[in-house]
């Protein structure tokens, strides 16, 4: 299940804003992509980001990720416990996987998703509609694209 009360970055971080603290995590998808997770890089506790930066990474056996500060602040809190357990974000990403908190400085910038982003379609349709295929190729391609996205966990 998606919690609707998050806000969602472009870059699959999710921030729960309570007051002037941002709680802030990677989405479930993003955990899918990457597969079981070995490491977790944070930050240290009074570092400050300003929104977009770099603030840690997720290592995984398939890849290696960055995490991106989706508000600007100053680092409260850490989950230390993803030290040991760096699998806590596999398990339940978007309650004992969360990684920062944050004391928000200034109001949040940029547009939000309301619910968990997934890869975009789009490009795929059009790739396919200009490499020389007829409309009918287009049209099957569309149509199995929508029906796998009908049977995807992820609203919107």
């Amino acid at each position: 299940m998606i919690p609707k009360e998050l806000k969602y970055a472009k870059s699959h971080e999710w921030v729960l804003i309570e007051g002037d603290t941002a709680t802030v995590g990677i989405t479930q998808f993003a955990q899918e992509q990457l597969g079981d997770l070995t490491f977790v890089e944070v930050p240290e506790v009074g570092d400050t980001f300003e929104q977009g930066d770099e603030f840690g990474s997720v290592e995984s056996v398939k890849a290696a990720s960055e995490i991106y500060a989706p508000v600007a602040g100053e680092v409260i809190e850490v989950n230390e416990a993803l030290e040991d357990a760096p699998e806590q974000i596999n398990e339940d990403p978007y309650g004992k996987g969360w990684i920062i908190k944050l004391k928000i400085n200034g109001e949040p910038e940029g547009s939000w998703t309301p619910t968990a982003i997934r890869p975009s379609l789009t490009p795929k349709i059009t790739r396919a509609s200009f490499q020389g295929g007829s409309l009918r190729a287009a049209l099957r391609l569309f149509t199995r694209i929508a029906n796998h996205a009908l049977r995807s966990p992820y609203p919107g």
